[in-house]
């Protein structure tokens, strides 16, 4: 068991953030229930539980993670401890803050990883550790983190805290601690309503509206139906809300051609990984609407069992999100006839 603890010492490392801020911006800094991910959940009504006294916490009464605006430093303190009557030669201990992005499928300019922040800091010189329990208090002040913490399918972004407790003739004991970090949005200047004719010819004729395109992700969509032509048998109608994560080379050249009135998807990379999700779907209609009918579409994004985040842009060319709404009718002989529309979202207000 030696070769776990520093030279058969037993020294054990916890990071222990500094969540419980006293000053004017304690709301920049919030304990999170759970780790954000990209998977559903099958209880719809997971939400209704959560509240801060729900948050887990470690044994030193801390939430185990914190969502942290990007402007905060990052600050906290490293606990070593040892046993009763031991003590733990060291060659040095230092921390890192690390933001990395992982890709899940293949690898992105050679690195099946990238770090975008990397700093080092020395917590102490080399010597010897007597004490049951050494406190050490670390701060990383004004860095820069321009992205959002993000776990997908085939990408994730991180942000952690890293120790490491150097050891001679041995493999440094480490320990991380991860910092989830979130970015407050705005909503765009110009937030239009979504309006769309679809139909078949001389079968069926819709218009379709949603109040606006943008939404924070607590908020309602609203929006209207209109039946201006029905000439087949409506069995029924749903709508999705689907999220798209692209990642992978050539993802900035993706965006650019989307927003080119001459888009041609062929001048990307093939190099490609999309994965489609979708995370909730409901009912609006069941039965054959009467041309004229006005069908009402009111959906809440805070209940949908799973983890929204803001819709992200080639990140750093290296991957995107997008969420669209999916408007499917199914005729009496099973035919299915969709509208995609895609939907932007953004973040209002810290946690998850």
């Amino acid at each position: 068991m030696s070769f776990f603890g520093l030279g058969g010492s037993g020294l054990k490392i916890q990071v222990v953030l500094d969540g419980n801020r006293t000053d004017k911006n304690k709301e920049n800094v919030v304990p999170m229930h759970h780790t954000p991910s990209w998977k559903l959940r099958k209880n719809p009504f997971w939400r209704i539980g959560s509240s801060v006294a729900t948050v887990p916490t470690s044994e030193a009464g801390s939430a185990l993670l914190y969502a942290y605006e990007a402007s905060e430093d990052i600050g906290g303190k490293v606990l070593l401890m040892l046993p009763p009557g031991k003590k733990a030669d060291h060659l040095g201990i230092k921390i890192q803050f690390i933001g990395r992005i992982d890709m899940g499928h293949g690898v992105h300019e050679g690195r099946p990883h990238y770090d975008f922040i990397s700093l080092t800091k020395e917590l102490s010189p080399p010597g010897t550790l007597f004490q049951p329990m050494t406190e050490i208090p670390f701060l990383f002040k004004h860095v820069e983190k321009e992205y959002e913490s993000y776990m997908g399918r085939n990408v994730n972004v991180r942000y952690f805290v890293k120790v490491m407790v150097e050891r001679k003739f041995l493999p440094p004991i480490t320990q991380e601690a991860d910092v989830w970090v979130q970015l407050f949005g705005q909503p765009p200047a110009q937030n239009e309503a979504i309006k769309m004719e679809v139909g078949i010819e001389e079968c069926l004729h819709i218009e379709f509206e949603y109040e606006r395109r943008a939404y924070h992700l607590k908020d309602t969509i609203i929006g209207n139906i209109h039946f201006l032509l029905v000439r087949i048998k409506i069995k029924y109608m749903e709508l999705a809300v689907i999220r798209r994560e692209i990642s992978g080379e050539g993802v900035a050249a993706i965006a650019e051609d989307e927003k080119s009135p001459n888009n041609n998807p062929g001048n990307a990379s093939n190099n490609i990984f999309t994965e489609t999700q979708t995370l909730v779907k409901y009912g609006i209609m069941d039965g054959c609407p009467f041309a004229k009918d006005i069908i009402p579409v009111r959906l809440c994004l805070e209940g949908i069992p799973s983890d929204l985040t803001p819709t992200y842009t080639s990140v750093n060319n290296r991957f995107s999100v997008r969420y669209y709404l999916n408007l499917v009718l199914v005729d009496e002989e099973d035919r299915r006839y969709f509208k995609q529309q895609e939907i932007i979202l953004w973040r209002k207000e810290l946690g998850g």
